[in-house]
């Protein structure tokens, strides 16, 4: 297993050359996006309206984060269950998502939409979500806030620990 430093936006090359099972430390932007997040960002899409959210340019990031304690940048910020968001992704790969972090097996429909588009689904730990908070640079509400943790915030990351699991 090789250990990657990279930093976002992917070009194709950077996406061709990755091997599961990499560990990648990141840096660069991510965009939490869960259910509910999903769910608006598509029907805005499929509503004519172009996408808020850069989908060639960070991550999106399958994360509910945490109240923010006092003095810290960001709560805990783990991974959330990725199949949730299949009924989503080759509508959002099609349309230009490139690489996706959260946690668990993804459908096979998923998977050959990733393969189909030249993207990549990273995995990130479970558990360890006050570490991954180590990780954030800066964070800041971007869309939706009135869906609290479920709104898309905005995270910049450093070195933030991942793996390839579908390219």
């Amino acid at each position: 297993m090789k250990v990657r430093k990279l930093s976002l936006p992917f070009s194709s090359e950077m996406i061709s050359s990755l091997i599961q099972g990499d560990k990648i430390l990141l840096d660069g932007t991510l965009y939490t996006a869960r259910d509910l997040a999903h769910t608006r960002l598509v029907e805005l899409m499929r509503a004519g309206q172009p996408s808020p959210i850069p989908l060639d340019e960070g991550a999106l990031f399958y994360c509910g984060p945490s109240p923010v304690p006092p003095g810290k940048v960001c709560g805990a910020i783990g991974p959330t269950t990725s199949a949730r968001m299949d009924r989503f992704t080759p509508f959002l790969l099609e349309n230009g998502l490139k690489v996706m972090i959260g946690k668990g097996d993804r459908s096979q429909e998923v998977c050959h939409a990733i393969r189909k588009h030249g993207a990549v689904y990273l995995v990130a730990t479970g558990g360890i979500s006050a570490l991954l908070s180590r990780r954030v640079v800066s964070r800041e509400t971007f869309l939706w806030p009135e869906l609290g943790a479920e709104a898309v915030y905005r995270y910049v990351v450093q070195d933030f620990p991942c793996y390839v699991a579908i390219v």
